[in-house]
């Protein structure tokens, strides 16, 4: 069972930036496909982007494309968000998943994520 652990959340201005961490404990970290999933209050957990194993392969919803960044350091086995130009409606509980389906990165949804982080929160003031 691979263990994912986020961090880097917190509460910020918007405009603000942020950089969420997720540290993976599988040694074949660098097999997966790695996502970061966010998820509001009273709202359904939406796929917000993913990088690919092989890096630097990245896809991104629209509402975060151009804001957000995502990168991976395999000798690490950590990937990374780093959100800029934040708005309130980002506010969410941000989670990690990992994946070794490849996919078209519109066609992912939670489904196709085994393992799950425990989620860290970001908090996004106007």
């Amino acid at each position: 069972q691979v263990q994912l652990v986020e961090s880097g959340g917190g509460l910020v201005q918007a405009g603000s930036s942020l950089r969420l961490s997720c540290a993976v404990s599988e040694r074949t970290f660098k097999t997966y496909t790695m996502a970061w999933f966010r998820q509001a209050p009273g709202k359904e957990r939406e796929f917000v982007g993913a990088i690919r194993w092989t890096g630097p392969t990245t896809g991104y919803i629209d509402s975060v494309k151009d804001r957000f960044t995502i990168s991976r350091d395999n000798a690490m086995n950590t990937v990374y968000l780093e959100m800029n130009s934040l708005k309130p409606e980002d506010t969410a509980v941000y989670y990690c998943a990992s994946s070794s389906r490849i996919l078209q990165y519109s066609a992912y949804s939670t489904e196709h994520f085994g393992s799950w982080g425990q989620g860290t929160q970001v908090t996004v003031s106007s």
